[in-house]
């Protein structure tokens, strides 16, 4: 994730800014919106990117194009980036660019496990999509009220480095970053630094794995032993993670999961 800060966005008609932070969503464990910091052009304003508009990353010049322009971004719902974003600030957001609401759905964003794209002729339109209202109307807002789903969900990515990690028999290190799946911008793994306790050991541990964050006490809590972090397979930060990697991650662990390529993967157990 920090390789994704200072970013270029990069509008149909120019630069809007350089990313500096992101949200992600503490259910979910998606990044919801990017933290755009918008330069001279728009006096240095902060504005929330949604990966519903990023078409196809160009790696190689580091920018991250997206299908809006200047003067939607310009004249889009003022935000403050410093306090909690709530539904409402959301449900104004998505409707002012026209995406349909991620909440409620079985799948990461809606009923989709990638985000999708904004319908024809809705981008700035300040309405949200007719066919999104038909489907999640009442039913979505009464069982949001429910959950108490106007509360916020979202979190700064930046916040939570260096959390500390704790296992179920003590503490095993803090959050050094994430790895993010740039398709469907889940976050796969915590990097976790253990240097504390081994010189310039990093590992990965999944969200599902978590089982409980302290948000108050900087703390994640995990059902994993020292020892088995201790002997986990080490993250070397310049290499990619492939599927084979990802198996013995959770093979090493007993666990069951997807893997990069989506796919439920059975972990082998020892002496099966």
């Amino acid at each position: 994730m920090r390789d994704l800060e200072d970013y270029t966005i990069g509008a149909t008609d120019g630069s809007i800014g350089k990313v500096k932070d992101f949200y992600f969503d503490d259910e979910a464990w998606v990044i919801r919106y990017f933290i755009v910091d918008t330069g001279s052009w728009l006096q240095s304003r902060k504005v929330l990117i949604s990966p519903l508009a990023i078409g196809k990353p160009n790696w190689a010049e580091r920018i991250l194009p997206v299908e809006i322009t200047q003067e939607q971004v310009r004249n889009s719902p003022d935000i403050d980036t410093e306090q909690p974003v709530s539904r409402q600030h959301e449900k104004t957001y998505l409707s002012y660019y026209g995406y349909p609401y991620y909440w409620g759905g079985v799948g990461l964003w809606g009923g989709d496990l990638f985000p999708g794209k904004p319908l024809p002729g809705l981008e700035g339109s300040g309405l949200a999509p007719a066919d999104h209202a038909a489907a999640q109307g009442a039913e979505m807002q009464a069982e949001a009220a429910l959950r108490g789903d106007e509360d916020p969900h979202l979190r700064s990515c930046k916040a939570v480095i260096d959390y500390h990690i704790l296992a179920s028999d003590g503490q095993i290190g803090h959050v050094q970053g994430f790895l993010v799946d740039e398709k469907t911008w889940a976050i796969r793994y915590l990097v976790v630094n253990t240097s504390n306790w081994w010189l310039g050991h990093e590992v990965l541990i999944a969200p599902k794995w978590i089982e409980n964050v302290s948000w108050s006490g900087s703390t994640v809590s995990v059902g994993l032993t020292q020892q088995a972090v201790q002997d986990a397979p080490a993250y070397d930060p310049n290499a990619p993670v492939e599927r084979q990697e990802e198996l013995g991650l959770y093979t090493h662990y007993g666990r069951t999961g997807h893997g990069a390529d989506g796919k439920k993967h059975e972990a082998v157990l020892p002496g099966d």
